[in-house]
């Protein structure tokens, strides 16, 4: 398999063309235990809302400048004005909601972390650590939100958090790792099935 031409592997059917090719072979459902990668992925799922998640690849370098490298000691210092003029910059999402959302949970991001030591460790242990594996078949509806999604969602938002409605929070599992989604026809869906959304919902 590991010789096996990129163009012949079998894939999810999101994973049409790049920069999503890229991006489902080598982090889509990898679990991810840093947590400025965790605030990164936070803040990006929250940008796609209305828009593709291809739009938002395209510009994840222009965020990366925007946002400081996702260090959220840094953007949750970012002021009114440093707020304007990023609603102004091309390399991401113009949209000064989500920008401001994005200030907003860098500052609850920290909170977190003052509270558990880490946000992956809050992130993690509503699945005991364990990333929930689904193998579902092709042609098998994908869920926009489960259970867990509803419960971090709420949890996120009550702390403070924006732009973590329970359909945006199910990408950022799906994202992180602790949901792992791979078709059973995907070349990544080949490992073994540790535990089923269903057992887990």
């Amino acid at each position: 398999m590991r010789d096996e031409p990129t163009v012949n592997r079998v894939r999810c059917s999101w994973a049409l063309r790049e920069p999503s090719l890229s991006y489902h072979d080598v982090e889509w459902g990898i679990p991810v235990h840093d947590d400025r990668r965790l605030f990164e992925l936070l803040t990006l799922e929250g940008a796609q809302a209305g828009l593709s998640w291809e739009t938002i690849l395209r510009k994840r370098e222009g965020y990366r400048a925007a946002f400081a490298g996702f260090d959220p000691e840094v953007v949750a210092r970012f002021d009114e004005a440093k707020i304007d003029a990023l609603a102004r910059d091309p390399g991401i999402v113009r949209h000064r909601g989500k920008i401001a959302a994005t200030v907003r949970n860098a500052t609850c991001f920290l909170d977190v972390q003052r509270e558990h030591g880490s946000f992956a460790t809050f992130l993690w242990a509503y699945v005991d650590g364990v990333p929930i594996v689904t193998r579902r078949a092709d042609g098998e509806a994908m869920p926009a939100t489960t259970p867990l999604s509803d419960r971090i969602s709420k949890d996120l938002r009550a702390r403070g958090f924006r732009f973590v409605g329970s359909t945006i929070v199910y990408a950022y599992l799906q994202a992180t790792g602790v949901v792992d989604d791979h078709r059973a026809s995907c070349f990544r869906g080949m490992a073994p099935v540790a535990r089923s959304e269903r057992e887990r919902s």
